[in-house]
């Protein structure tokens, strides 16, 4: 319970990012493996930086185990990078719209799972925690959605 606040901060932070990435790359690639390159990529180089982050962060806040808060920050993103792209990878590269739908369902039961635990190990509750925070992922889900939509038809990309 001690790193609980890294593991949110990569969680949240992976979810937030990496969902919003994914989502903006699907319909603008509209590729799996494209995406799930694009997003194993982003992922990866993202949880190094947001564990590199995490270290420098507790340190200079005089804590004796930044190392360890920055590991847990980093084992928290990446496996949610891994669970996020998934559905990319498993499915045939033309299923593209199946492989986000699949993402965003895994996405609330990562929100899902995660806020429980919280809350019972916590006693917090739960429904307010677990909107706000889908809510969040959500959100920048959709704009990013938009974004990629716009930014393929500004460009005029075409794969």
């Amino acid at each position: 319970m001690q790193y609980v606040g890294s593991m949110v901060l990569g969680l949240n932070d992976a979810l937030v990012e990496l969902t919003g990435t994914i989502a903006g790359l699907t319909f603008a690639l509209q590729s799996t493996r494209l995406v799930a390159l694009s997003g194993l990529i982003t992922g990866i180089s993202a949880t190094l930086s947001m564990a590199s982050s995490e270290y420098l962060s507790a340190k200079s806040n005089g804590e004796e185990n930044a190392l360890k808060s920055s590991i847990y920050t980093g084992i928290a993103y990446l496996v949610t990078v891994a669970f996020l792209t998934l559905p990319y990878l498993l499915l045939p590269d033309n299923a593209y719209a199946w492989a986000l739908g699949i993402m965003l369902v895994i996405v609330i039961l990562i929100i899902f799972f995660f806020n429980y635990y919280i809350s019972v190990a916590k006693s917090l509750p739960f429904k307010k925690r677990f909107m706000e925070m889908a809510g969040i992922s959500l959100s920048v889900a959709l704009i990013s959605f938009a974004i990629g939509l716009l930014v393929k038809k500004f460009l005029g990309v075409t794969i």
